[in-house]
């Protein structure tokens, strides 16, 4: 038993509590994975980090040695009355507690406007959560996201293994130094196994990386409703889905799927319409 999963240990039998299964608490424990979060954050003195879904404070504890504020966003009640507790303990003063349900958060009231995102996302919010800073105008500096491997691989995904979430994603999102269209986007920084975790989850989870990028001046909801036209009959050929758009004009085999498509490609059919 590592250090971490005995302070794990020793803070749930401390306040008797027991990790929420419906919330999806699974409490990060190997060290070489906070450093590996924290490296991806690429993070100053300057920074100020929201993070989702603290929990007990693990990696929160370690943020606040890197950066100027850390503002910890808690739905637990219990969990986040813990944390500021321990946080009091320990003297750390560079953090604030929020108790709330993120996603009930309207993006006018975000406590921070210039800032980097960090979370640990349970699988029943990791798409709302994604949608939702992505989609905001006040879209953090970068995210790095603990989430499920399969979840992972599906926004990282590149043709011919393209999907709806991933082409959500990518239109928002892009490595750095990277123009829009250029088909470079989320990136895998690390799979992390299940006993990383306290208690083990059922599967293997993965740390991504997402930079929001500036968006091209189009009608983004009929855009996605082309693509999810284009996806509905993921067997069937782009040109019975996507009736009336002359593929081999814009340079594109009709006969090829949606998931073969990028980014670039969709743009291609969008401002062919």
């Amino acid at each position: 038993m590592t250090m971490r999963t005995l302070l794990i240990s020793k803070l749930l039998k401390k306040y008797n509590i027991k990790p929420s299964k419906r919330l999806g608490q699974n409490f990060l424990i190997d060290e070489s994975i906070l450093n590996k979060i924290i490296e991806a954050a690429d993070l100053s003195s300057n920074d100020i980090v929201l993070e989702i879904g603290p929990g007990l404070g693990v990696l929160t504890v370690e943020l606040t040695k890197k950066v100027g504020k850390v503002i910890a966003i808690e739905k637990d009640e219990k969990l986040a009355r813990i944390l500021s507790n321990e946080l009091r303990i320990m003297n750390i003063k560079n953090v604030e507690v929020i108790q709330d349900d993120i996603l009930k958060i309207p993006d006018y009231q975000l406590p921070v406007t210039s800032y980097k995102l960090i979370a640990n996302l349970p699988y029943y919010i990791t798409s709302p959560v994604i949608r939702k800073f992505l989609e905001t105008k006040q879209r953090p500096e970068l995210m790095i996201l603990m989430v499920q491997k399969e979840v992972a691989q599906r926004i990282c995904a590149k043709p011919p293994r393209m999907n709806l979430l991933a082409i959500s994603v990518q239109f928002y999102a892009s490595s750095p130094h990277q123009k829009f269209g250029s088909g470079d986007g989320p990136k895998i920084i690390s799979y992390v196994a299940k006993d990383s975790f306290y208690p083990q989850p059922k599967v293997d989870s993965a740390i991504i990386q997402i930079i929001p990028k500036e968006t091209p001046k189009i009608d983004t909801e009929k855009f996605f409703n082309l693509v999810r036209a284009g996806f509905s009959s993921k067997r069937k050929m782009l040109k019975n889905n996507l009736p009336g758009i002359d593929f081999e004009k814009i340079g594109l085999n009709p006969k090829i799927r949606a998931e073969n498509l990028s980014i670039d490609d969709w743009l291609k059919i969008y401002e062919n319409l």
